[in-house]
């Protein structure tokens, strides 16, 4: 399965967080992008683990339309 990440500039943090939408609660932390989704894929293995073992259901991944989804109208 692939899931995603997001990705964003945290002032109060002085660094780059990254989350994944199909696990509430589930954030790492990098100095650099490339750091914080390599950490968030690390939380992503141990959050699937858990899953697994716990007998819980993985959540289906986030599906993107792609550029085709896309109206291209900008709201006024």
């Amino acid at each position: 399965m692939k899931f995603s990440f997001a990705l964003h500039w945290s002032d109060e943090d002085g660094g780059y967080i990254a989350t994944c939408p199909e696990f509430l609660g589930l954030s790492a932390f990098g100095e650099s992008p490339d750091e914080a989704i390599a950490e968030a894929q690390v939380a992503l293995e141990l959050m699937i683990e858990t899953y697994r073992e716990s007998g819980q259901s993985l959540p289906e991944p986030v599906k993107f339309g792609g550029a085709a989804a896309y109206s291209q109208k900008l709201a006024a």
